[in-house]
């Protein structure tokens, strides 16, 4: 397994060295895997209250992302999925406990609480006030039995907590008992799409089929407690909070802070979506969010999932997690609006819009040719992809059929009447739908065979193919391209030709079009032999080798089913 690191063995050290020579405000202990602020004894010497958490590595951003001020003052780092030990905690008391003393805050796991405990235990003989919280929001787990609930992503809003209430001068026992409080008030539940890898180890610690989760794991690599089938972002997250509402008795009209915490390897696309769906979902239940979070705040390595957080706030604790707070990790939260804000930009141009409700005989073939090309492009998206995934950035299949689909949607009720303006409206789709480089290419394709044919009001096959030719050019102006790039135009060009060719010479337009179809699928073919020179697909230069481009393929593609359609309709049928 690939990572970017040098000895397994030397991962944590290494990667805090890094974390610290990054921001001044940060120290490393000699000689111990803890991170400190580096105005710590000058805190002690003033009278405030230590904060320090940790446990194994593997979690970052946390622990030591969220030392400074107004958060934690030290952070103890184990191995990977691996508590501190004893002396380090211990080291890291000594480091930054005075007279007003320590709170430790442990996550709920039998080696963090050992060794915390034993620390403090040690620490209080020496003089030192220690007291020790449990972080326990895994609402996976229940109430009772085995080693009880885990410690998870709700930590680090515990954490927010407790930085704001020393920073307002608190006294320890204080301190323990608003943390205890707020620990109360959090539940968290976590689902995995993969396992992690641990550095030194060759796979993952469990497998997942492909539409398999794994529901209510812990941060450790660790199976959950269930395991399910992937049904969409939205199902998902309204399961995680029935469980969380369910398990700390959330109900209408409470006020809360939401974390959606990515745990590794999910990128920020998808834990947006999973923002969104636990704000929709809460809103049903009456639930509001007064403060939110969304990124990857306490990991597990690689791990693709996410977890969600609901703590109960009151004026208190929304006071406390809005306090100010610095560290290289943390981030102020935001506020959600009651219902999601939408804003209407003023009208544009005038779109093209029907003026008859029934259609006429050019609306409705037109409308009928469009539908079998935008099948046709479904069926053949997850092909274009493949293409595209050899050459390029594999959106072409996903983006054609996100246009497949608006154009059925544009056609699906009243149209003009007029070729002309029915390829307008296929232009205007095309722009506001596809983004990218195919949307303004195809819409300047449509824009310009609108014009051919807006001069005449029953366009011949004749105009018909001065209409696709002025689409060859208007695609090669926009887009820098010519005949021999290796783009779209090295299918699209030789179809115009074979097609102004053939009715030129009097052939049937479903002859025309079936020469045009055998040349665009030849130009496609032929790219896989040409060096690229525009597009994505010149980055990668002789790796393209052997493979055709998708676009060309995609002309080919709804050629061949336009084509198609008119030779069903018969060999005197009009374009």
């Amino acid at each position: 397994m690939k990572k970017l690191i040098n000895d397994p063995r030397d991962v944590v050290g290494q990667m805090l060295e890094g974390l610290v020579g990054l921001d001044e405000r940060l120290a490393l202990l000699a000689g111990e895997n803890v991170v400190l602020r580096r105005d710590a004894a000058e805190l002690a010497a003033r009278g405030g209250v230590a904060l320090i958490s940790g446990g194994g590595a593997g979690h970052e951003p946390a622990h030591a992302g969220y030392v400074g001020e107004g958060l934690l003052t030290a952070a103890v780092s184990g191995d990977v999925f691996t508590s501190p030990s004893t002396d380090a905690v211990l080291a890291a008391i000594r480091a930054v406990g005075g007279q007003a003393g320590v709170l430790l805050i442990v996550k709920n796991y039998t080696g963090d609480r050992l060794n915390f405990g034993l620390a403090a235990d040690i620490a209080r003989t020496e003089g030192i006030p220690v007291e020790m919280v449990i972080v326990d929001d895994d609402v996976a787990l229940g109430a009772g039995g085995g080693a009880g609930r885990r410690g998870i992503a709700g930590t680090v809003l515990v954490h927010k907590v407790a930085g704001a209430c020393a920073a307002a001068g608190l006294p320890l026992a204080e301190i323990k008992a608003e943390v205890e409080a707020a620990i109360a008030a959090t539940g968290t539940m976590g689902v995995a799409l993969s396992g992690c890898t641990v550095p030194g180890a060759d796979s993952a610690g469990f497998d997942l089929a492909a539409n398999e989760i794994e529901l209510g794991l812990g941060i450790h690599g660790e199976a959950g407690i269930e395991r399910a089938h992937l049904d969409g972002a939205d199902a998902l997250v309204e399961t995680l909070i029935d469980r969380i509402v369910a398990d700390r008795g959330f109900g209408a009209n409470d006020q809360t802070a939401l974390l959606v915490n990515g745990l590794g390897g999910t990128p920020p696309m998808e834990l947006a979506i999973v923002a969104r769906a636990a704000l929709a979902a809460l809103r049903k239940r009456g639930i509001t969010v007064r403060r939110s979070w969304c990124g990857s705040n306490l990991t597990a390595l690689d791990m693709q999932g996410c977890s969600l957080s609901l703590m109960r706030l009151d004026a208190g604790r929304l006071a406390r997690l809005d306090a100010p707070a610095f560290s290289a990790s943390w981030q102020a939260g935001a506020t959600p609006p009651v219902e999601p804000n939408r804003v209407r930009m003023a009208a544009g141009a005038v779109s093209v819009e029907a003026t008859a409700a029934e259609l006429g005989p050019k609306a409705r073939r037109f409308r009928h040719v469009l539908g079998a090309i935008s099948h046709a492009i479904r069926v053949q998206e997850a092909r274009l992809t493949t293409l595209d995934q050899a050459v390029g950035d594999g959106d072409l299949g996903f983006s054609l059929r996100r246009g497949a689909d608006a154009l059925d949607k544009a056609f699906a009720g009243n149209l003009p009447a007029d070729e002309a303006s029915l390829l307008r409206l296929v232009s205007q789709t095309l722009r506001r739908s596809i983004g990218g480089t195919s949307g303004p290419l195809y819409a300047i394709a449509a824009l310009r065979a609108s014009e051919v044919l807006r001069k005449t009001n029953d366009p011949s096959a004749h105009a018909w193919a001065e209409a696709l030719t002025a689409s060859c050019t208007g695609i090669s102006e926009l887009g820098g391209a010519a005949r021999g790039d290796r783009t779209m135009l090295d299918a699209l060009i030789p179809a115009a030709e074979a097609f102004s060719g053939a009715v030129g010479s009097g052939a049937p337009v479903s002859t025309a079009l079936a020469q045009a179809v055998t040349a665009a699928r030849q130009g496609a073919a032929a790219t896989a032999g040409m060096t690229p020179r525009k597009g994505r697909s010149s980055y990668l230069g002789d790796r393209v080798a052997g493979h055709p481009d998708p676009g060309a393929e995609a002309v080919a593609i709804w050629l061949a089913a336009l084509a198609h359609e008119f030779s069903e309709a018969g060999a005197e049928a009009k374009p």
